[in-house]
């Protein structure tokens, strides 16, 4: 058969700068927060029954029900048989937050002081779990672990059900929030954080990524049922893909070969030339080897300048496997209010980079059309979403 088009219906977003669609992008728009890239002013309750449930939810399951909720309540009603409703929710990390707090208490209490609900709260399927309960959604319920690429991976295959038919609706998109100490600690003593805490993609001083917490979530639903039901179309899943560098723990494979395979099978599944390309929103985390293969894998597939690129992480942070969600977001808001954000913090790109037309400066205006998300992955891990306007 042949597949079935793919809509974006809903949409909800808590990142550093801004909680909810509007407030995240004029976020986008605004100079970078200052300090950590904490959605410091969250408060759970208002999403649960009641403090114990809080209390039984790690911070990344806290953030993934507040995600949904927003997507839900922007996608208007969805009815049908529950066990075509899916949900994709990816994590990079998982529930990190809860396995620090237990092994502090094994260490100082013993095992009596462990709380049983430590493997449920930390496991990395309880966001997407949990999700599915709270709501119904009885159909394929899976988690997408691919480090920093896990939720692009997640929209991509999530897409895939709907396109092929297992699915008339899934709640896809991932949450992060790995803020805590021996996380922390771990990424600084392996040199991945900037040490000035500030994120400049594809610039000359560019010394690693600043790294924060979010969640995003988009409603995908098959386009005739959209259609059916009046729903709001934002958007247009085109195709996706994923592929892996096969070689370094961390480090991008040489040239950006694998970026570069990646964003070509993405192209062929949306069944589009290099040149329909009209924005890429670029992984662009601000670490010297990933942005300089990055920037070389596009200017080798696009030419130079090509299609504007931005990267958002100069504001947003790094927020690992929620990242590709929230950029996915980012990308749905340029098409709907006709502007590209600027890439925040850079003033220049690297002159020892291929030339890429890099959005510096102010949001620039654009007439939308088909977009590539990139996101990648520690382990190799790449995935590219193409997104285009609803028509």
């Amino acid at each position: 058969m042949d597949p079935r088009r793919v809509a974006v219906t809903g949409i909800g977003v808590l990142a550093s700068c801004g909680t909810g669609v509007d407030a995240f992008w004029d976020g986008l728009c605004a100079a970078p927060p200052e300090g950590e890239r904490r959605l410091h002013d969250f408060d759970p309750e208002p999403f649960f029954a009641n403090a114990k449930e809080v209390r039984r939810a790690d911070r990344v399951t806290q953030l993934a029900i507040a995600a949904a909720e927003q997507a839900l309540a922007s996608a208007g009603e969805i009815t049908g048989d529950p066990l075509r409703r899916g949900v994709l929710i990816a994590t990079g990390i998982g529930g990190i937050g809860t396995l620090e707090e237990q092994i502090t208490n094994f260490v100082h209490g013993g095992e009596r002081k462990v709380s049983p609900f430590l493997v449920p709260m930390m496991m990395p399927n309880a966001p997407g779990a949990a999700v599915s309960m709270r709501h119904g959604w009885q159909g394929p319920c899976q988690t997408v672990s691919t480090a920093c690429a896990a939720s692009t991976h997640a929209l991509v295959d999530a897409a895939q059900w709907i396109a092929w038919g297992r699915c008339d609706a899934v709640l896809a998109g991932g949450s992060e929030a790995s803020m805590t100490p021996v996380s922390l600690a771990g990424f600084g003593n392996m040199k991945a954080m900037s040490s000035r805490g500030v994120s400049s993609p594809f610039s000359a001083d560019r010394d690693g990524f600043v790294i924060a917490e979010g969640a995003a979530v988009l409603v995908l639903e098959a386009w005739d049922v959209a259609e059916a039901r009046g729903a709001t179309i934002l958007a247009e899943v085109l195709g996706g893909a994923s592929t892996a560098d096969a070689h370094h723990i961390t480090a991008p494979s040489p040239g950006g070969r694998g970026a570069l395979s990646c964003m070509e099978l993405a192209l062929q599944s949306a069944g589009l030339e290099a040149s329909d390309i009209r924005q890429i929103n670029a992984h662009g985390t601000s670490t010297p080897l990933n942005d300089a293969a990055e920037a070389e894998a596009m200017a080798k597939l696009f030419g130079v300048p090509g299609p504007p690129v931005t990267s958002i992480k100069g504001v947003t942070g790094h927020s690992l496997g929620a990242a590709g969600a929230i950029e996915a977001v980012s990308v749905i808001e340029s098409m709907r209010r006709r502007v590209i954000p600027p890439t925040a913090v850079t003033t220049e790109v690297d002159p020892e980079l291929p030339a890429i037309d890099l959005v510096l400066g102010e949001p620039r205006p654009w007439e939308p059309g088909p977009t590539i998300s990139n996101s990648f992955g520690f382990g190799g891990h790449n995935g590219s979403l193409i997104l285009s306007p609803a028509s």
